[in-house]
């Protein structure tokens, strides 16, 4: 009984512990605009409002020649902020 109550409450905890992973789409600074990230195509992207800083003139790095994930069109390399060093970095976006 002692057990099995154990087992009930560490999948209550899982259950009801907040996880990041729990969102599916960010919005993010991405050449200077603000657009909804989103980890898989089917995600639905939420409006996204703000203001972001201009990012430097920089000229792209040589692209990927990956064929783009499941449920996307094409992949291109644009700049996107860093929330934790608020510095823009050259990251690979599908859409």
């Amino acid at each position: 009984m002692r057990l099995s109550l154990s087992i009930f409450l560490l999948f209550l905890f899982f259950l009801i512990e907040p996880k990041k992973s729990f969102a599916a789409c960010e919005c993010m600074c991405v050449d200077g605009e603000k657009v909804p990230i989103c980890e898989s195509a089917l995600d639905i992207p939420p409006p996204c409002f703000g203001v972001c800083s201009i990012p430097p003139p920089k000229i792209p790095p040589i692209g990927d020649l990956r064929i783009p994930p499941i449920g996307t069109k094409k992949c291109e390399q644009r700049q996107v902020m860093n929330p934790n060093t608020r510095v823009y970095e050259w990251r690979t976006v599908c859409q």
